[in-house]
């Protein structure tokens, strides 16, 4: 007798340690906590594709950088004696009041709340451009640009390779672009300190 009550002990403890290993991995696709469940709440059709939460962040990334770079492309303009600087900054500011208009247009047809001020990590930028003396100015300018670039440029092919939105893919190849323009004329002007940059330390 003893020995049955102990086979049936072990049985139900073996039943009760698989139902319990088992459970959270059949409940997992109905958990609301997880990041597919969150995405498919996040994500919305419309007539151009489903649009995501990282297709709406591109959005709205799109729209801040012009809201610091313009500014910035324009102080460049009154501040700097250099010819490349003037010229980065005329390339920048063609390109993000091209690049504005389209975003408002997308934002506007997908339905997309942009901002009208840079973030708080922008204004610091512009805020170091401003403080730096005349003798830094170009430098600083230069480095703090590149750098934002740098680090949007990966995330917008991202975007461009993963989503089926069909306004969202033109507007991150408009955007893949414009970055990769105002890199490459950011690097002409002979002021990028390009280990700081590979260090992260701008």
């Amino acid at each position: 007798m003893r020995r049955l009550n102990g086979s049936l002990i072990a049985s139900l403890a073996l039943v009760v340690t698989v139902g319990a290993v088992a459970f959270p991995v059949w409940s997992y696709a109905d958990r609301s906590g997880t990041a597919q469940a969150n995405m498919a709440s996040s994500m919305v059709n419309t007539q151009w594709g489903p649009l995501t939460a990282a297709d709406r962040d591109l959005i709205v990334r799109v729209r801040l950088a012009g809201l610091w770079e313009l500014p910035a492309a324009e102080q460049a303009m009154q501040r700097s004696d250099s010819p490349a600087v003037r010229e980065a900054a005329d390339h920048l500011i063609v390109g993000h009041k091209d690049l504005d208009e389209r975003v408002r247009t997308v934002a506007s047809q997908l339905g997309v709340e942009l901002p009208n001020v840079p973030n708080a990590q922008q204004q610091g930028w512009l805020q170091q451009m401003s403080n730096a003396t005349d003798d830094q100015y170009d430098r600083v300018w230069a480095n703090l640009l590149r750098s934002a670039h740098g680090k949007i440029f990966p995330t917008v092919g991202a975007i461009r390779n993963g989503t089926q939105n069909t306004l969202v893919r033109q507007l991150a190849s408009d955007t893949n672009q414009t970055v990769l323009d105002h890199i490459t004329m950011l690097e002409k002007t002979g002021e990028v300190d390009f280990d700081a940059i590979a260090n992260g330390t701008i």
